[in-house]
């Protein structure tokens, strides 16, 4: 299974988010943080804050929070959310058209491969992928200024 980007900086932001934990975060400074382009960001921004994974605040001082504590904030559950419109192969999705499809037997493989790697995801709290919290913070703060 492979994460899209969208994905992958849905996690950089939450990962942000909880090393800056309780400061709010401009979306504008995690995009320079990561190199990435700001309008693409908001949309990964609106779209943790509309799943419930982070909380927004306009204005002056606003900027992201998580919505949650890390340790509450299940990596399975983020990559679900995010990636819930996204199957792993067409015969998962609703507009199917497959030839083998009547006869495949490679649908219940990957089903279950897709299964696994949600379960593993599932054992992983934001909290847990963190790692040496310092260091991270250190290059988290750091590159923002």
């Amino acid at each position: 299974m492979r994460l899209d980007k969208f994905t992958d900086y849905a996690l950089r932001v939450l990962m942000t988010l909880a090393v800056r934990a309780p400061a709010r975060v401009p979306t504008s400074e995690i995009a320079t943080l990561f190199g990435l382009s700001e309008n693409h960001l908001s949309k990964v921004a609106t779209e943790l804050v509309r799943e419930g994974f982070a909380a927004s605040e306009r204005g002056r001082n606003g900027g992201l929070t998580l919505a949650h504590p890390a340790d509450q904030i299940r990596v399975g559950d983020v990559v679900r959310a995010i990636k819930r419109d996204e199957p792993v192969v067409e015969c998962f999705g609703t507009d199917c058209s497959c030839l083998i499809l009547p006869a495949c037997g490679l649908r219940d493989p990957l089903a279950e491969a897709q299964e696994a790697f949600f379960a593993t995801l599932d054992r992983y709290t934001l909290a847990d992928v963190l790692g040496p919290r310092q260091a991270l913070g250190a290059l988290l703060k750091a590159q923002a200024r």
